[in-house]
């Protein structure tokens, strides 16, 4: 028995190219299949469950809002993207996004929760409680006696932080920091309630705090001298190395300017 001749190099060149085509196209058939039940109306996106901590939003209004700007259907959709989506919505800070099969997302939120205005008078910017600022409408706010922050850009977590320091030292006399601001040069500058302006200079938290505590301590009786209160300051000065400079409102020009000298 005779046996097979080897097969000429050009038949095997031939049918590894046929072997490999046929793979190719049953590839591209796969791929074609794959995609056309991604796209069957059976997995487009037909609703949101909303869960966390909200007060703000509802699956329908996200329905209405978010729904328009999402690309693709449940096995398709980019999470990440959509998840970018949801957070550019007003008093959003943070999502999750998650499939809920077969046609639904599962989005948690976490909504800012402001602690004060940022910026000037009008403003429409606030600041949440991780010192982060955001843009809001104004008329949302469950509450409208929020103090006001301001600094320069990045700053809004120090500046709220020196806040919460400051507040407590104010409180045992009755006192509320109404405003705080950062200014461009590094100084810090107060409004209280009652419209007194405090001048606190610059420096480290430990600084302020001395000079604050410093001024608490006698404030009290050099008003008491003029016949004021705590409460009818117009401004105080504290910048001072070894005391502080008060202006009371009702004080006349000469007694005023014996208000100036420095109180030790």
């Amino acid at each position: 028995m005779t046996p097979n001749a080897p097969l000429p190099l050009d038949i095997k060149l031939m049918n590894g190219m046929a072997a490999i085509l046929l793979g190719v196209l049953v590839l591209m058939l796969l791929g074609a299949g794959l995609a056309y039940v991604q796209q069957l109306p059976l997995f487009a996106i037909r609703g949101v469950t909303v869960v966390g901590d909200v007060s703000h939003y509802n699956a329908i209004s996200l329905r209405a809002n978010v729904m328009p700007r999402l690309k693709g259907t449940f096995l398709t959709l980019d999470l990440q993207a959509t998840r970018k989506v949801f957070e550019t919505m007003p008093w959003v800070r943070q999502a999750v996004v998650r499939r809920d099969f077969p046609n639904r997302l599962k989005v948690e939120l976490q909504e800012h929760q402001p602690v004060a205005y940022w910026g000037v008078e009008g403003d429409p910017r606030l600041v949440n409680n991780f010192g982060e600022v955001f843009e809001a409408n104004l008329g949302e706010l469950e509450q409208d006696n929020l103090p006001r922050l301001s600094g320069p850009e990045g700053q809004s977590a120090k500046v709220l932080a020196t806040f919460h320091t400051l507040q407590p030292l104010l409180a045992p006399m009755e006192l509320v920091l109404e405003q705080l601001e950062l200014t461009p040069r590094g100084a810090w500058r107060a409004q209280l309630e009652s419209g007194t302006t405090l001048e606190l200079g610059s420096g480290s938290t430990e600084e302020l705090v001395a000079r604050l505590e410093r001024f608490l301590k006698t404030v009290t009786q050099a008003t008491a001298r003029y016949g004021r209160g705590v409460d009818q300051l117009a401004s105080a000065d504290l910048r001072h190395a070894d005391g502080y400079a008060i202006r009371l409102n009702g004080v006349s020009t000469v007694e005023a300017a014996d208000m100036k000298n420095v109180i030790k």
